[in-house]
């Protein structure tokens, strides 16, 4: 029987935290609101909500999803994001050990999970988290030891340059715009994190999975294909994946082609 790691439980807690401010991060980024101030409050009476009603996981269930004062209901998602959120940790950590590599990977779930709401709520993906990400995910590449530059900054350029080329071909055939600028620059942060080695995995499985949701809703709301639908989620999901599943089902597909590398 192996001992119980304390860290394990800390990280739950820890993503809990985060996922309790990626929840006013997901509501008030878009409105180009501050994501400080003012504290946590509820948006019918504008009262402030108090600490002991502001515990993730907890008061969601304790105040019944309701707001104490004025009983206007609070959405479920709040508590499913703080779940989400701790249940990553977690598992992260479980997978790559206390770490730089661990520091950087939170930080990616963190940026991943909060800008997949964002982009199901409004279909933008803000260039803080994006393009913001690009950044530290190559600063890391350099001052990490467990990581290469060059994997990183290949993994920007193969990243961003193939859905940047399929938008260009796809609005030149079509004459409309079918990849958002956000998506070229998410999967741009992806690889700057996880490596050029993930953006095949990446790209396959988030296709897939969003190939599948895009003909289950032209069946179910009887819409054509022209329908949008957020890709970011997908490349988010797919990413997380790569995580734990996908380092070493990329590099046994890539080594089968490319047997030299």
């Amino acid at each position: 029987m192996t001992n119980f790691d304390p860290l394990v439980f800390l990280m739950f807690i820890l993503g809990a935290l985060w996922g309790s401010f990626a929840n006013v991060v997901i509501y008030r980024l878009p409105k180009d609101l501050s994501v400080v101030s003012p504290r946590s409050h509820c948006y019918s009476c504008q009262k402030i909500i108090a600490w002991y009603d502001n515990i993730p996981l907890f008061s969601w269930f304790i105040l019944h999803g309701k707001c104490r004062n004025c009983g206007a209901k609070f959405s479920i998602r709040y508590v499913l994001v703080e779940w989400l959120m701790a249940s990553l940790f977690a598992a992260v950590y479980i997978k790559v050990g206390f770490s730089w590599t661990l520091l950087e990977y939170l930080i990616l779930v963190f940026g991943l999970v909060t800008v997949s709401f964002i982009d199901f709520d409004h279909m933008i993906l803000p260039d803080e988290f994006t393009l913001g990400g690009v950044a530290v995910g190559l600063i890391g590449a350099a001052l990490n030891p467990e990581r290469h530059f060059l994997p990183a900054f290949w993994g920007v350029i193969f990243g961003g340059g193939f859905l940047w080329a399929i938008a260009v071909v796809y609005a030149m055939i079509r004459k409309q715009e079918g990849m958002g600028g956000g998506d070229i620059k998410l999967l741009a942060w992806i690889g700057a994190v996880l490596g050029w080695t993930s953006v095949p995995f990446v790209i396959i499985c988030s296709s897939l999975v969003g190939s599948l949701v895009g003909l289950s809703l032209v069946f179910k709301k009887r819409q054509g294909m022209s329908h949008a639908i957020p890709f970011g989620p997908y490349l988010s999901l797919a990413a997380i994946l790569y995580i734990f599943f996908g380092r070493e089902l990329s590099l046994a597909y890539i080594h089968l082609f490319i047997p030299s590398l």
